[in-house]
């Protein structure tokens, strides 16, 4: 009889590959492991960066890395970003994914939690790792969310909820210099376009114009 803990990665495995298999926002993008215990998941959502100039930008692909260590499922998954992102809930080296882990949870439900927080449909600001993210975020909630569209794949079965998922109304893309994702990323497909809705903030003032200041 396999170890539990070889059991639970080979059923977070199946789960992630059932769950999304061939939804457009959110892809396995590499694996490392028997049954995998370093995932990649590649995640095509609007979400927002910091410019080298300061500025707020949108990016549409986002990267992450998830480390499933020895002590999983007992203690949460390790998972970093490794393309940018401006939100109160992310650093350089982690992801906040909240003040307690259940072993009961499951890795494709956080794998689409993460993807709410990218687009801004989940943020905390009471305990913030990013407390510029934060303070900009309370500020700015009539830009919220950043991509408005399901993260979750539909129930099975259902195309027609699948495409208008994708298709759904979203702010335009203000796109910056793309960031090359790492060398050992499989090339991806582009973010499916979206069709613009009129912006929520005054004509005389364009929001992701605004510089911060990093100290």
């Amino acid at each position: 009889m396999l170890p539990p803990r070889i059991r639970r990665l080979k059923l977070d495995h199946e789960q992630l590959v059932k769950r999304l298999a061939g939804w457009p926002l959110i892809r396995i993008a590499g694996t490392a492991g028997m049954p995998p215990e370093i995932y990649r998941f590649q995640y095509f959502l609007r979400g927002l960066y910091v410019a080298a100039d300061g500025n707020i930008l949108e990016r549409n692909e986002h990267l992450l890395e998830v480390n499933l260590s020895l002590g999983y499922p007992r203690r949460a998954p390790q998972c970093r970003m490794l393309t940018p992102v401006f939100h109160p809930n992310f650093d350089d080296s982690s992801v906040c994914i909240g003040d307690f882990w259940a072993a009961s949870e499951s890795l494709d439900d956080l794998i689409i939690r993460i993807g709410r927080m990218i687009a801004y449909q989940e943020y905390n600001t009471k305990s913030p790792l990013n407390g510029l993210a934060a303070k900009w975020a309370a500020q700015n909630t009539h830009l919220l969310p950043v991509d408005p569209r399901p993260v979750a794949p539909p129930l099975e079965g259902s195309a027609s909820a699948a495409a208008a998922a994708v298709a759904a109304p979203g702010p335009a893309p203000r796109v910056g210099t793309p960031v090359p994702a790492p060398e050992a990323t499989t090339p991806l497909p582009p973010p499916q376009p979206v069709e613009p809705r009129p912006a929520a903030a005054p004509d005389s003032e364009d929001p992701w114009t605004q510089k911060i200041v990093i100290s």
